[in-house]
């Protein structure tokens, strides 16, 4: 639930964890627990998504939920249909103004279940991917967006490899998620949401993805991608751009980049 250009579940390869993950869990409390009670129900009484298919979400064990990303608001409507909390990561600075504006933001994050993150480079990707297997590793389930950043064409872009190399390496199943409307309801530019639209958010039969191999192969991770990338374009009916969503190049080593053969965590 960040900008573009920031790690949500799965924003940019350029975040790195704000805090001790199982920490800040511990820390959420009561504030998680009726914060989410109470913004799930507004939600509901709001908006009146159309929720498809929560019968298949396992109740208990970690669960990775992976979805196509519209909007900002996404990062709300997944926790609010899922039948059980949900863990995803947000920018740190959600969670460091100060004043009444400050605190309002922190509360909130913290009650729809954001762990901070700082920016970086590089490994940080793979920093951000080891604060959601320690999530994991306490059976908790967790948000993700393979496309990496928000769709501003409505297409469904290819998949990062980071959610199928998360998935591989702790077991945990993946549940596919479409989301329908998000985009409509809250606009990339929109300051608030619209409620004039509904949403529709469609889960799907989990995926064990082991059958492709191990993390530490690429070849696997590419394929059980491919697998979470076509079930979500099951669920959402998204026209396919055959692309990764890059951010703009903004010199030309960034470009040279883009254009060379690369995995895309």
């Amino acid at each position: 639930m960040t900008s573009e250009e920031t790690t949500e579940p799965r924003e940019d390869d350029s975040a790195v964890p704000a805090v001790d993950t199982q920490e800040q869990v511990t820390r959420m409390g009561a504030t998680y627990v009726l914060g989410r009670m109470v913004i799930t129900a507004l939600a509901r009484v709001v908006y009146r998504p159309h929720v498809e298919g929560r019968h298949l979400v396992p109740r208990t064990g970690p669960v990775i939920f992976a979805s196509n990303h519209l909007s900002f608001i996404d990062s709300i409507a997944i926790p609010v249909a899922a039948p059980r909390p949900v863990h995803f990561l947000a920018k740190s600075s959600y969670f460091e103004g100060a004043g009444a504006s400050g605190w309002i933001s922190r509360e909130f994050f913290t009650a729809i279940g954001a762990i901070p993150v700082k920016r970086g480079a590089g490994q940080a990707a793979l920093d951000a991917l080891e604060q959601q297997r320690m999530l994991l590793d306490q059976d908790r389930a967790v948000a993700l967006y393979p496309e990496g950043t928000r769709s501003l064409d409505g297409r469904l872009y290819k998949g990062r490899t980071g959610v199928a190399f998360l998935a591989l390496q702790t077991g945990a199943p993946v549940v596919p998620v479409g989301l329908i409307g998000t985009d409509k309801v809250m606009p990339v530019g929109a300051r608030m949401p619209s409620t004039k639209h509904r949403i529709t958010v469609k889960f799907g039969e989990p995926l064990e993805l082991s059958h492709h191999g191990p993390a530490t192969s690429g070849r696997a991770r590419r394929l059980a991608t491919d697998d979470i990338m076509a079930a979500i374009h099951a669920l959402s009916g998204q026209e396919l751009a055959h692309a990764y969503n890059e951010a703009p190049a903004h010199n030309p080593l960034d470009r040279i980049k883009q254009v060379l053969p690369h995995e895309r965590r």
